[in-house]
């Protein structure tokens, strides 16, 4: 009877249809409409700031330019200029010196402090904190303070070594080529160290003490705990925290400008310092060459955009192998 009952039912009149449909129709483009009005000016601002500049320094890099005038579409003459410039190829490789020690000792280091606080020592609050302070100090601010530490004269550091007995081992440390770059190295550590240990903790405070104690009962000692636990579970977090600090290095600029400027005669010459002067003039009278030095910023983008493609790529095959 149900079934006879509802075959009697009269169906919905076309017209009431066609109007349930259109206002389905007519929500769904609201909400699409609502969507992009949200996006709108995400995509506004990421057009203005970055897009457009981004274009404009593509097209730039291939003129010759001083800054006045109109420029001078030249091709790719200046990434020809490129090839044979030997102070750009020195500042290649200082920049990847820069970058390789950077990101090995702000990965292991930031990890190994981070073990350490994650293990409930009593002080650890304060001792964290006293880490992060640099992080939220200023790059200015911290080259010019490490640049009096390391004064050769005056600074703390050989003042230091002086009241140790250790008179001896006094150094211009920013004024000698061989020490100039560990000397940088070093105060990028003092700063980033404490904002990579912070990302390690919230990885290792994420993992579930179950895996630790499985480990324990297993017989296995901190050291094979931490190769097979703790680095294996965080592989995601230490991929992220290589990634900033190939990127970061590769684009460094405002301590090493503050600090040396790239001297001693070009020993701490990175990408960042050598387009600076180039584009705004490197010794008083010189012209800027804001079309060179723009060419040499699109360099420093391919070796971010490939250290980042690698970086994902490796990541990925590390998730297939675990």
């Amino acid at each position: 009877m149900a079934t006879a009952t509802a075959q009697r039912r009269p169906a919905a009149p076309p017209g009431r249809l066609a109007r349930r449909g259109g206002r389905r129709g007519g929500r769904g483009r609201s909400a699409a409409l609502a969507g992009y009005l949200f996006v709108l000016p995400v995509a506004a601002c990421f057009a203005v700031f970055v897009a457009y500049p981004f274009l404009r320094s593509m097209y730039l890099s291939l003129t010759r330019w001083s800054g006045f005038g109109d420029p001078e579409f030249i091709g790719l003459d200046n990434f020809d200029h490129l090839m044979s410039d030997p102070v750009f190829w020195d500042a290649l490789w200082t920049t990847l010196f820069f970058t390789l020690a950077c990101t090995v000792l702000q990965t292991v280091v930031p990890l190994l402090l981070a073990v350490l606080l994650n293990r409930g020592w009593r002080f650890g609050v304060v001792f964290r904190t006293v880490i992060f302070v640099p992080a939220v100090v200023s790059f200015v601010v911290t080259g010019s303070l490490w640049q009096m530490v390391y004064d050769p004269n005056f600074g703390l550091l050989n003042r230091f070594l002086d009241d140790l007995g250790l008179g001896s081992l006094a150094h211009p440390w920013l004024a000698d080529p061989s020490t100039v770059l560990p000397a940088l190295v070093l105060v990028s550590l003092w700063q980033a160290a404490g904002l990579y240990m912070l990302i390690f903790l919230a990885g290792l405070q994420g993992i579930d003490p179950a895996l630790y104690e499985a480990a324990r009962i297993d017989g296995a000692s901190p050291a094979r705990q931490f190769r097979h636990v703790t680095v294996p579970m965080l592989r995601n977090v230490i991929a992220v925290v290589v990634l900033l600090n190939v990127v970061n290095g590769f684009k460094t600029f405002d301590v090493i400008y503050v600090m040396t400027g790239g001297g001693p005669n070009r020993a701490s010459e990175v990408l960042g310092t050598y387009l600076y002067g180039l584009a705004f003039g490197s010794s008083a009278g010189a012209v800027p060459s804001f079309g060179y030095a723009t060419a040499i910023s699109m360099i420093v983008f391919v070796l971010c955009l490939v250290a980042t493609l690698v970086q994902v790529r490796v990541n990925r095959r590390a998730r297939d192998v675990f």
